[in-house]
């Protein structure tokens, strides 16, 4: 069997996160589809209900959000269904834009939580294996850049060790491994492919890493697979 790294990045429009983020979890594909329907499982138990349904995605930006722990500190803990209930009046009252109520903020913050306190339990139960790459957004461009560069530029440095790690992860479990990315701007999204393909056509390192990693990638929507 195969692993899936299912990729991600976050701060790198350098607004108000202080770090640039490549990261992700990699999984091994006979655990994914017991996977999504645990999640499902567990949206369902969180909030009453799927959120695509109230026009809203699950995304760390949103569940995380500082706003979130304020409200979920306004009262002591609900029970399931009292939770259940009051969340599902915030995001009904959401789509015809009234103002919820404060036991309704206090619910879906709590269930915002209980969501990611619940992905993380299913991830290790899932034996899945999280992999990041951090750098401060402040760190300048390299000095003196190679003589002769590749059209489309290098890999980034930080995409480089992440790939590592994930080529020994895989070399110790005797697998190969598959790249799932979140799909942005199609011209963006096939330099970055070029990037890649050279790193492991060209060098010798990826050439010999190619032996785990398969260097095409599968590009999704977020919306569109719950990896």
């Amino acid at each position: 069997m195969s692993y899936l790294l299912f990729l991600d990045e976050s701060g790198h429009d350098h607004r108000n996160l202080p770090y640039e983020v490549h990261g992700g979890f990699a999984l091994n594909a006979k655990n994914l589809w017991p996977l999504v329907k645990a999640l499902t499982t567990l949206e369902q138990a969180a909030f009453g209900d799927f959120l695509h349904r109230f026009k809203m995605e699950i995304k760390g930006s949103r569940l995380l959000d500082k706003d979130r722990f304020k409200f979920a500190a306004q009262a002591a803990t609900m029970d399931d269904a009292a939770r259940r209930k009051h969340c599902l009046g915030f995001l009904h009252k959401g789509l015809r834009k009234l103002p919820p109520t404060r036991d309704e903020f206090t619910a879906y913050g709590q269930a915002c939580l209980t969501m990611v306190r619940g992905m993380f339990s299913l991830l290790e139960e899932h034996e899945a294996r999280a992999f990041a790459a951090v750098i401060p957004r402040q760190l300048p461009m390299p000095a003196e850049l190679p003589a002769e560069l590749p059209p489309e530029g290098l890999l980034r440095k930080d995409l480089v060790f992440l790939l590592e790690r994930y080529f020994y992860m895989l070399e110790h479990r005797k697998e190969m491994g598959l790249l799932v990315l979140d799909e942005t701007e199609k011209m963006q999204d096939r330099r970055f492919v070029r990037r890649l393909e050279w790193y492991f056509k060209e060098t010798a390192t990826g050439r010999y890493r190619s032996a785990r990693i398969v260097p095409s990638p599968f590009f999704v929507a977020s919306d569109m697979a719950c990896g």
